[in-house]
């Protein structure tokens, strides 16, 4: 039976396989975990993220649309999915837990909503597939990582209650200067981007130093980075970095998975990664005038999916969340330890300022608000068999 195709009765009395009886640590989106003593924490650790599936029987898209994303879908949930967990770690943290028949917060249910198959909902599959068609592509037809991250960039501006400062980083390179405006409107132009370790104190001002009318304000940042880590197959050689990624405290996890059948990948245990699987067919879920939302069914309750890290698909987007510029800091600094991995290589590269081949009049020296915005996230809106291949 083909993946996309599943339907929730087929996957529901299904058995799935348990976490391996191994020494291993298990990572799961930047916390660390041991099999043997913490096997519930797990659990509840995988099941707390919000899990979005195919659905059936929803209002039309756009109206005379399609009524269900089976078989076309599985990206989308998936980019869903990694923006949820940012959404989560913004208004209820990492730490929060979901538990069945526990009463939840309304900050819950306001990040639940906003994922909800209907038009008006800011991260719905409506919105998505709609948005979709200004970046080229027919609502029903398959997205790339790149393609549903550029998407969800443009729906974030639309949530002002999460006010988030979303940032695509492309042709492999974080250029640290361009996030710091992104999320400091006041970041005075030629400050240093990166400040120093002695620096790292009094949100990036140095100990002591005169803190009145600081711009301190910082917006919280997605950052999503679309690679691909090799031709037809991953380049085993970025596995370990890839892991580490898994590790970091800002993680969001990684949509990928092979052609045509996304993952949400969230952590990793020896040489298999760890996933949320989108391809499941559930029922609408439909809001009651009381605007509770039944949302059992976007919860994972059975032990998540592992598949050999060499079975990826080398086509994927890296999360990662600092709601606070400590965290930016903090994740700099993680990024360039990497480049210590003894026998591993960068997935991608982090610089301070835009580097000089970026500059081409035509393309990249154009202001957020020029009126040839739109043309640039175009121009980078390639296909994904377009980005630059990471080879040894």
């Amino acid at each position: 039976m083909d993946a996309a195709t599943l339907t929730y009765d087929t996957l529901r009395f299904a058995e799935f396989e348990d976490f391996p009886e191994t020494t291993e640590p298990v990572w799961i989106l930047g916390r660390k975990y041991t099999i043997f003593t913490e096997k519930e924490d797990i659990l509840s650790d995988v099941t707390s993220r919000l899990w979005f599936t195919y659905r059936k029987n929803f209002p039309a898209i756009g109206g005379t649309g399609p009524t269900s994303d089976t078989g076309w879908g599985c990206m989308l949930r998936c980019g869903q999915m990694i923006f949820a967990q940012a959404l989560l770690c913004r208004h209820l943290g990492r730490d929060w837990r979901w538990k069945k028949g526990r009463r939840q917060t309304d900050n819950y249910f306001n990040v639940l909503n906003a994922f909800i198959d209907k038009k008006d909902s800011y991260y719905s599959i409506h919105q998505i597939a709609q948005m979709g068609v200004g970046e080229g592509k027919s609502i029903g037809q398959w997205y790339g990582p790149n393609t549903v991250a550029q998407v969800l960039k443009k729906l974030a501006a639309f949530d002002t209650w999460s006010s988030l400062a979303v940032h695509i980083a492309m042709d492999n390179t974080v250029v640290i200067e361009e996030i710091r405006r992104l999320c400091k409107p006041n970041f005075p132009a030629g400050a240093s981007a990166f400040p120093t370790d002695s620096e790292f104190l009094l949100n990036g001002f140095p100990s002591g130093a005169e803190v009145t009318n600081r711009p301190t304000q910082w917006k919280p940042l997605v950052l999503l980075i679309p690679l691909r880590l090799g031709l037809t197959e991953i380049n085993e050689a970025y596995i370990e970095t890839l892991k580490h990624c898994f590790m970091m405290p800002q993680s969001l996890g990684v949509i990928g998975g092979k052609p045509n059948s996304a993952h949400y990948f969230i952590g990793y245990v020896g040489g298999e990664l760890i996933y949320l699987d989108p391809h499941t067919t559930q029922p609408a879920v439909e809001i009651s005038g009381s605007c509770f939302i039944p949302d059992e069914s976007f919860h994972c309750q059975h032990p998540p999916c592992r598949m050999n890290i060499v079975e990826l698909d080398p086509s994927i987007a890296v999360g990662f969340f600092c709601k606070t510029e400590e965290d930016f800091n903090d994740w700099c600094q993680q990024v360039k330890k990497l480049s210590l991995i003894r026998g591993a290589l960068p997935m991608f590269e982090l610089v301070e300022h835009q580097p000089s081949h970026f500059s081409s009049p035509d393309v990249l020296n154009l202001s957020l608000d020029s009126s040839d915005a739109e043309r640039l996230e175009r121009f980078f809106d390639s296909e994904d068999e377009d980005f630059e291949i990471l080879t040894l």
